[in-house]
């Protein structure tokens, strides 16, 4: 416990950078109308790959003792694949509305 005090003191901007950014992003989401909803969101889907990359490149740098990088390290790689794969599943939907049916 010590550790995520310590932790939090010390990078406390960024923590102010996350908690802006819930807010901002919570504010934008609820502007879009439902028709927008789905194709804006599976084409920001993509950008999960960025998350996945950089959390990579996190835990590849980080101390291997340090626990609690490696944990959320994997838990920012395992939801933005199911982020990445959740896109691709609803746009594959969207684009099959399209289709002509035989």
């Amino acid at each position: 416990m010590k550790e995520f005090i310590e932790f939090i003191s010390n990078n406390i901007q960024i923590v102010y950078i996350i908690i802006l950014a819930v807010f901002v992003g919570v504010e934008v989401i609820k502007s879009i109308p439902a028709v927008l909803h789905t194709p804006l969101m599976s084409g920001a889907n993509a950008l999960s790959g960025v998350v996945i990359v950089g959390a990579i490149l996190v835990m590849l740098h980080s101390d291997p003792m340090d626990y609690l990088a490696l944990a959320l390290g994997f838990v920012a790689v395992f939801l933005g694949i199911l982020n990445v794969v959740g896109g691709f599943a609803v746009t594959n939907r969207m684009l099959a509305m399209f289709k002509k049916k035989k």
